[in-house]
């Protein structure tokens, strides 16, 4: 992931739920959770996300995050399909207001 992102000068990174996540001016865009990806693609492409392979609603709370999504190791084992669900959250979070440090 960071290698996908090194192109970009509004990333970061911060330990959130139990894991990695990676920040576009500082909105969380996608993590690593265990052996997961963790993918913020906003209520409105939720259901679209969910619908693609090996994908599964987040539920680290035991509730349902509307709007986040885990994706399992065989969804990303290319670099290919981790580009892709990176996009997704990279886009989202590039929409949202930078915050301020």
């Amino acid at each position: 992931m960071r290698d996908l992102l090194a192109d970009r000068d509004d990333v970061s990174e911060r330990k959130m739920f139990g894991g990695l996540c990676y920040m576009i001016g500082g909105n969380m865009c996608a993590g690593i959770v265990g052996s997961e990806l963790m993918v913020r693609v906003g209520s409105d492409g939720w259901q679209d996300a969910l619908g693609r392979p090996h994908a599964r609603e987040m539920d680290f709370t035991g509730r349902s995050m509307r709007g986040m999504v885990y994706v399992d190791e065989q969804g990303v084992a290319e670099d290919p399909a981790l580009a892709k669900w990176l996009s997704l959250g990279v886009d989202f979070a590039s929409r949202l207001p930078p915050k301020e440090r």
